[in-house]
């Protein structure tokens, strides 16, 4: 204080003491916009270390839903989803998301400029002033994303395809989505000049950008991968099963503490969100909000899951029984489902959300069985249609006040506040509709050709024969490319596909057709 009071006097006359109190008034409001400014930045990158923890979540939860024989390439593909999406982000991802909307200190790169575009078009590879803490906050969304889609390809995709996808994803699919839903001149966001509907699409943390994005994309690439070899066929004469056959995930505790890692790391995703809001003056009660629906909402979709699935085994059998997995799922489910409307629904609110988004989830993976689609880690359920209906929980349950709060306007509610104001404006449920289409038009449009391409290419797939063995031993991963470490500890891993293998493998080095394995073929391969 002193030090400010010597300043001030070195510039203002002697005697001028309605000057010397302007001038340590400002200096003080400066410093303290200052310090404010650089506490924000500093919990940015924090909650940005919280959302990237997830990826151990991740890594734990594929990890532990595979078979053993896979555990350390479906791992070895999470870590590069992290890496990959670092450098396409930083060479055009994000100028392609954000780039003109902010520059260093987080205020916006063109004031006056208005106007949707369709991509950004400044600050590629890392050029021109860009806004740091959030730089890093947003890559780690990018990082969230891509990753979803590692174990739904699990114990079957070509290492060559999946890091091909996971550049395109987060270098150009995602960037676009983003663009669109959170740019200050993206033609879905409610921070544009002239917002669609009058209010835009409202996705705080990403329900759709994130996470339905990353779904869709996943249930386009396991459709076009096929499912697991004696999944729906006989692995034998290609006959279709009459009762699918379970690949259960060599460790429940894994998955279980894949699901706490991103439960936790989920308190970044959301709250972490509302330090976006630098002027918002209600950004710490924003914050807090976020955090309490959070774990109501994903405590009330494993609730549900796990309820609801133990009604359904009591018809079946008779029996009341408990199904960890689904309870998991449904507690996952429930964070994505939240992750749209954190900011904009009570808790009360939440907690319907995340009870509607457990059984969701139950319905989505049965019917993905239904239509023989593998998803080995339930990932188009849970990310997927957890996202459609967190999208649209907005249009239907955002309480006036705290879109105002939010977002600045009250003028457009969630659909069931205003029939219960007898006004019935679908404006807010209307642009929750156009951006769940938006996305998944995009990314069928998108990515689906690009699968089919890979597919065509011969690159998407791994040889029947390394899948037979596992996907560790095929990518010499670990010790487990001696074959030994397998031979009797594992029931998946038979002796003639051990040998079958070699035989492959010595076939490949001498440039000869690929001989056929010994194990038989499958429809599904």
């Amino acid at each position: 204080m002193s030090g400010v009071f010597e300043s001030c006097l070195d510039l203002t006359s002697q005697g001028d003491m309605e000057g010397l109190l302007e001038c340590i008034s400002n200096t003080l409001e400066s410093s303290q916009t200052l310090t404010t400014k650089n506490m924000n930045s500093y919990l940015l990158v924090l909650s940005g270390a919280l959302v990237f923890f997830m990826q151990a979540g991740f890594a734990m939860l594929c990890a532990g839903s595979v078979r053993r024989k896979n555990t350390q390439n479906t791992m070895l593909k999470n870590l590069l989803d992290a890496c990959g999406a670092a450098v396409a982000f930083f060479f055009v991802g994000y100028a392609f998301a954000f780039g003109g909307d902010r520059v260093s200190g987080g205020g916006p790169s063109d004031p006056n400029r208005t106007g949707s575009t369709f991509l950004g078009a400044e600050q590629f590879v890392g050029t021109g002033d860009i806004d740091l803490p959030f730089y890093f906050f947003q890559y780690t969304f990018t990082a969230a994303s891509v990753t979803i889609v590692a174990g739904t390809l699990a114990e079957r995709c070509q290492m060559a395809a999946y890091l091909c996808y996971s550049f395109f994803l987060t270098g150009f699919i995602y960037p676009v989505v983003a663009h669109a839903g959170w740019s200050n001149y993206g033609f879905l966001s409610p921070a544009n000049s002239n917002p669609l509907l009058g209010i835009g699409m409202i996705d705080f943390s990403g329900s759709g950008i994130v996470h339905l994005t990353g779904g869709t994309t996943a249930l386009y690439a396991t459709y076009i991968l096929g499912s697991r070899r004696g999944r729906f066929y006989d692995a034998t004469t290609g006959r279709p099963l009459d009762v699918p056959k379970p690949f259960p995930g060599h460790s429940v505790s894994l998955q279980m503490l894949g699901s706490f890692i991103l439960w936790f790391g989920w308190f970044g995703f959301n709250p972490g969100t509302a330090l976006l809001l630098v002027d918002n003056p209600y950004q710490a009660e924003i914050g807090a909000l976020c955090a309490v629906n959070t774990f109501l909402a994903s405590s009330a979709g494993c609730i549900s899951a796990l309820v609801i699935k133990m009604f359904l085994r009591h018809r079946q059998t008779g029996e009341f029984s408990f199904d960890l997995v689904a309870a998991m799922n449904g507690a996952l489910t429930g964070l994505v489902s939240i992750t749209a409307g954190c900011a904009t629904v009570e808790p009360w609110a939440a907690i319907i959300v995340g009870l509607v988004g457990g059984a969701l989830y139950l319905g989505a993976s049965d019917l993905l069985i239904k239509c023989k689609i593998d998803d080995a880690v339930d990932a188009v359920p849970v990310h997927g249609v957890g996202g459609i209906w967190g999208l649209l929980s907005v249009g239907l349950l955002s309480a006036p006040e705290r879109v105002r709060q939010a977002y600045g306007t009250n003028e457009h509610p969630g659909f069931f506040y205003s029939l219960s104001e007898g006004h019935s404006d679908a404006s807010l449920l209307g642009c929750q509709v156009l951006g769940t289409l938006f996305i998944c038009g995009w990314t069928l449009v998108t990515m689906l050709p690009f699968f089919l391409w890979l597919n065509f290419m011969g690159w998407f797939r791994c040889e029947s024969v390394q899948e037979l063995v596992g996907l560790d031993i095929a990518y010499n991963l670990g010790a487990s490319h001696h074959g030994d470490a397998f031979k009797g500890e594992d029931e998946d891993v038979k002796e003639e596909y051990l040998d079958a293998y070699e035989r492959y493998r010595q076939t490949m080095r001498d440039g000869r057709a690929e001989p056929k394995p010994d194990a038989g073929t499958d429809s599904d391969s």
